[in-house]
């Protein structure tokens, strides 16, 4: 929560929803008709049915749009909501965040009647991206502390089927390998002051690193090193939805929600 009572006040402005991952997330979601989402920050990719959001940061959730929907401020491991109150949970990029991974998945599975949706990156693959092994590996072995294996997840999900979710290069959700085509953003401390990682690192660490990274693209290594990537579309940095169906298709589900 003090990372994005930190990050959370410019966090509206570099962080707006990408359609194209909106679209994978509410394809995951697919016929549910109630949800809530866990971790929910300023709103971003709640599909029109959410009935609830869960997040931990007062700073987020005071930013959250009007017509979103009713917000508590509450965690993931202790969420205030009756058992199998809603058809689908979604937590998205803040799995990494929480306190317990077993708690939290545990209330997901809780409320949820019909299906979880979570979205995440693989460590493994997000770790080589370019800026963390090139510029920052102090930053890729700070995350290491946090960062949950995909594979780890799944298994407390039961199972859940792993889908990859390339990032376009002109993404418009301001995480941390969403400027994989444009270095020069992570140059600029407005675009880091949105990346939950960078904002639990000091500048005293960050600052060698970006000023090879300015070095390099200002004298065109940058560009040289990776010609492959400017005529990319898209990227797959290891960014995973994770889905795991809890009922069969066609069994019936309530659609009550009923408080804790």
């Amino acid at each position: 929560m003090a990372t994005y009572n930190s990050i959370g006040t410019t966090y509206g402005g570099t962080r707006r929803p990408d359609p194209r991952i909106a679209a994978r997330i509410h394809q995951a979601l697919g016929d549910a008709t109630t949800v809530i989402n866990v971790g929910a920050g300023t709103g971003s990719y709640e599909p029109s049915h959410t009935v609830l959001a869960v997040e931990p940061s007062s700073v987020m959730i005071a930013q959250r749009p009007a017509g979103s929907a009713p917000a508590v401020e509450a965690s993931a491991e202790a969420l205030p909501v009756a058992e199998k109150s809603v058809d689908a949970a979604m937590a998205l990029l803040t799995v990494h965040h929480w306190s317990s991974l077993e708690a939290g998945i545990g209330e997901l599975r809780r409320i949820a009647r019909r299906r979880i949706v979570i979205l995440t990156f693989d460590p493994d693959v997000n770790h080589s991206f370019w800026l963390l092994r090139e510029y920052l590996p102090e930053a890729a072995a700070f995350d290491r502390t946090r960062a949950v294996a995909v594979d780890r997840l799944a298994t407390l999900l039961s199972d859940a089927r792993i889908e990859p979710v390339p990032i376009p290069h002109d993404c418009t959700d301001g995480f941390l390998a969403a400027f994989w085509r444009r270095p020069h953003a992570y140059l600029d401390p407005h675009v880091r002051a949105g990346i939950s990682l960078f904002a639990q690192i000091s500048d005293d660490v960050l600052q060698p690193g970006l000023a090879r990274l300015e070095d390099d693209l200002s004298r065109g290594r940058w560009h040289e090193r990776h010609a492959d990537l400017l005529d990319r579309e898209a990227l797959d940095t290891g960014y995973r939805l994770l889905v795991a169906d809890l009922q069969a298709p066609g069994e019936p589900s309530a659609c009550t929600l009923k408080p804790a």
